[in-house]
């Protein structure tokens, strides 16, 4: 097979031939059609995290080794599978991949909460190779998922981008509609927040980013308020809210956007930390406390999250974000792109 890979930390995806897998037991092999480009994919292709004072968390130590094809929202059409899959699948079915797999055997695999495994995670196009490729290995038959009615390129964001902020959404609620539930960035995931809530009838949506451009796609999308950040964020997210919130996802996760949001909540509130973006977060311990505050982090989402998404796409219910369309050949000029700040919603790489 095809495969554009990481073959160095920091430098030029290569495009390499790589053995075409042969699907054992339940897996199934799938002929890639769409791949997303995800801003997950810029700290994998970088080879690390930033932990503030901590230093660094590399992608070795997290056990992820090169050559890598990254990808992990992925959408293809099934080529073969193994003795286990018979009568599961047929050929030419078009199907998502559920990418966020673990070991399958401990508890919380078996309760499909594959994302929350500890045992051996095997994600898609982070521990093993993923979308940026012609084929990919689906590890069981019960990670893909029908996507009939749904156009497949965004179909593909609902593996990563879609779930995680599902996932992210479902730790705030219940929240009444008009309650103010606060987006922090306007990139792909946060224009996927703001179609979900407003998919699940949600009114009061607040969207934070630095561009303004982003900004106006949030509102687009059907954000109620917008807040350019800058000095005092936090004061202008209260005002932009009328008044100190209850709920924030932060998809960014930065320094600057952890203390904005913490700052920005009111008692009992809470903060759904997301992103990767990194760095730390210094809190006054007092304040915990004393304002009630919950701050929880949200890992991807599971398999029963994106079946509930898929199915709620499926139905009419969410608002497609913006795509943009680019072959594989384009895949370092899309990461680069998405590393500079210049894309909106979503790229995927398509066959064809």
């Amino acid at each position: 097979m095809k495969a554009w890979v990481v073959v160095e930390c920091g430098k030029p995806l290569e495009e390499l031939e790589l053995p075409t897998p042969e699907p054992q037991g339940d897996e199934v092999l799938l002929e890639v059609t769409h791949a997303g480009v995800c801003h997950s994919d810029l700290h994998i292709w970088e080879g690390e995290y930033d932990l503030g004072v901590r230093g660094k968390l590399r992608m070795t130590d997290r056990g992820v080794k090169l050559p890598l094809a990254m990808g992990h929202e992925i959408v293809g059409r099934v080529a073969a599978w193994g003795p286990g899959a018979e009568g599961k699948v047929k050929k030419g079915d078009i199907r998502l991949v559920f990418p966020w797999v673990g070991c399958g055997e401990c508890a919380r695999c078996k309760a499909d909460e594959e994302n929350m495994c500890a045992v051996r995670p095997r994600a898609l196009g982070v521990y093993q190779n993923g979308g940026y490729a012609t084929h990919v290995l689906a590890t069981h038959w019960k990670h893909l998922i029908p996507i009939d009615g749904l156009e497949p390129a965004l179909a593909a964001t609902y593996a990563c981008s879609g779930v995680t902020v599902y996932s992210a959404i479902g730790k705030l609620m219940p929240m009444a509609p008009d309650d103010p539930i606060v987006v922090v960035g306007a990139g792909g995931l946060g224009l996927q927040c703001v179609a979900i809530l407003k998919a699940m009838g949600h009114r009061a949506i607040c969207a934070v980013d630095v561009d303004a451009s982003k900004l106006e796609a949030a509102k687009a999308q059907g954000a109620s308020a917008t807040v350019l950040a800058g000095e005092d964020t936090a004061k202008r997210i209260v005002e932009a809210c009328g008044g100190p919130v209850m709920g924030v996802i932060d998809l960014v996760n930065g320094t600057q956007t952890a203390m904005a949001a913490f700052d920005a909540l009111g008692k009992g509130g809470k903060l759904v930390q997301v992103g990767l973006f990194g760095g730390e977060m210094r809190v006054p311990l007092p304040l915990m406390p004393i304002r009630a505050i919950t701050i929880q982090g949200s890992y991807v989402g599971s398999l029963k999250e994106l079946r509930e998404l898929v199915s709620m796409a499926q139905k009419g219910q969410v608002p497609p974000i913006p795509i943009t369309k680019e072959p594989f050949s384009a895949a370092n000029s899309a990461l680069n792109r998405l590393k500079d700040g210049k894309v909106t919603g979503r790229i995927i790489l398509s066959a064809g």
